[in-house]
C-alpha cells in the first residue's frame, strides 16, 4: 500500500534547519541590541525570497510607544522596503511568540509564515493565550512554528528581567 505522505529527504530537512537557525540568529542579534538600549530584547527580521529585507528590535520603551514591539516595526520597515503594505511569501523570524497585536499585523501584511524561538504564556497570541495566526473565518491565515533557539532567546529574557528585578531591589 502507497502512503498518502510525503516525506521530506534528510538533506533537505537539515538544509531548512540550518537555515531556520541562521535567520534566528539575526534576530538574536536584534533582540541583543534592544537589551543594550535597556529594551526588552526582542528582535525579529522578515525575510522575502531569501533574503532579509528588514530587521528590528523592541524600541516600546525609547519610543514611549507601546506599538514599537520588534515585529510591528520589522513589517514596517519590510513593507516600505518592498513598497507594498502586504507581504506575501515573506518569512518572519522573531526570537519571542507575537502579541495578540504584532499576531494581527502579521496576517494583516499576509505574511506566509512567522517561526519564534519561545512561546510567550503571558502575551502570546499566536499559541499560548489565543490562536490569531489561523483564526476561523479570517481571510488569510499565517503557518507558524516554534523552538528555533530557544535556549538561548529564553536566556536572555530570563537574564534581563533578573536585572531589572535586582536593580528595582536595590534602589
Amino acid at each position: 500500500m502507497l502512503s498518502s505522505t510525503i516525506e521530506t529527504p534528510p538533506d533537505l530537512e537539515h538544509a531548512h534547519a540550518v537555515e531556520q537557525a541562521r535567520f534566528m540568529d539575526l534576530a538574536l542579534e536584534e533582540a541583543r541590541r534592544a537589551e543594550a538600549e535597556d529594551e526588552v530584547p526582542i528582535g525579529a527580521i522578515v525575510v522575502l525570497d531569501g533574503r532579509v529585507v528588514a530587521t528590528a528590535h523592541n524600541e516600546t520603551r525609547s519610543r514611549c510607544d507601546p506599538t514599537a514591539h520588534a515585529e510591528m516595526l520589522a513589517l514596517s520597515r519590510a513593507a516600505r522596503a518592498v513598497g507594498a503594505m502586504r507581504l506575501p511569501g515573506a518569512v518572519v523570524y522573531t526570537t519571542v511568540e507575537p502579541c495578540f497585536m504584532c499576531a494581527g499585523a502579521l496576517v494583516h501584511a499576509r505574511v506566509a509564515r512567522v517561526v519564534w524561538a519561545v512561546r510567550d504564556e503571558k502575551f502570546g497570541g499566536c499559541v499560548s493565550l489565543g490562536g490569531v495566526l489561523d483564526t476561523p473565518g479570517a481571510n488569510h491565515a499565517v503557518e507558524h512554528s516554534d523552538g528555533v533557539r530557544a535556549e538561548i532567546a529564553r536566556d536572555l529574557l530570563v537574564k534581563f528581567f533578573q536585572r531589572k528585578r535586582a536593580d528595582a531591589r536595590g534602589s
